[in-house]
């Protein structure tokens, strides 16, 4: 864990997208912390210290139920935020936070990231919008789950991964990924070895290389698209940094 290098240009797209003045006032409190695959960032119901910016790791949002299993709800990768219930004023979720991919993130303490957001600035517009963006992926994620096959929840899955990471190569076991979709490894083992043989991915022990993003997407369902074209919709900031 160390303090953010000063002036070096954020991996994280929130982040980037601020105002050099907004950044510069959060950035001494910044720390770069690493994020192992499988660290709970917070548990349902946890009252949180510090808000989350992945820069190369990638963070699950999991609903946990009484007798152990699990279905995601949404990701949250360089695109976002890990804690949004800090700023929506409910201060805990029932949810649970677990690092999907290893990598980093940019750790802010609470009271400096609240400072920030009641100035009711360009933190807090960007905050908004990335709120709104989430909500359409983990409304649009019950839906998939609900509608579609394995291997349809499979393609969105590695897609919205993809979208997060710089690497095509993804570090995760069929178990972690039924945990995801909430669905038997049965099921996922099956949904692999045909996007497998159809030339899509390459697995091998716990190892999913993407090999055609293109025909992914062609076999994915409308839900991914769905989201895409929202969160590009609304978080435009990602291709139009204001942060030189």
């Amino acid at each position: 864990m160390s303090k953010h290098t000063p002036d070096s240009p954020p991996d994280n797209r929130l982040l980037a997208a601020l105002p050099t003045d907004v950044y510069k006032r959060l950035e001494p409190d910044m720390e770069s912390v690493p994020l192992a695959l499988g660290t709970v960032i917070y548990e349902a119901n946890d009252t949180l210290s510090h808000v989350y910016f992945p820069t190369t790791a990638i963070v699950s949002l999991l609903y946990m139920m009484e007798n152990g299993s699990s279905a995601e709800m949404g990701v949250v990768g360089c695109d976002g935020v890990v804690g949004i219930a800090v700023f929506m004023g409910g201060d805990t979720t029932p949810n649970r936070a677990v690092v999907q991919s290893a990598g980093n993130a940019i750790r802010l303490e609470l009271k400096h990231f609240r400072e920030e957001f009641r100035r009711i600035g360009e933190l807090h517009r960007l905050l908004l919008l990335y709120t709104q963006a989430l909500l359409t992926q983990m409304s649009q994620t019950a839906v998939c789950n609900r509608l579609h096959s394995v291997e349809q929840q499979l393609c969105r899955w590695l897609l919205l991964s993809h979208d997060r990471l710089e690497s095509n190569e993804l570090v995760m076991t069929q178990e972690l990924i039924a945990n995801m979709l909430g669905v038997r490894r049965e099921g996922v083992s099956v949904a692999a070895h045909r996007l497998q043989q159809a030339g899509l991915i390459h697995y091998k022990r716990g190892h999913i290389t993407i090999a055609d993003r293109s025909g992914l997407e062609s076999a994915v369902c409308e839900c991914y698209q769905v989201v895409k074209t929202e969160c590009d919709r609304l978080l435009a900031y990602q291709l139009n940094p204001s942060r030189n």
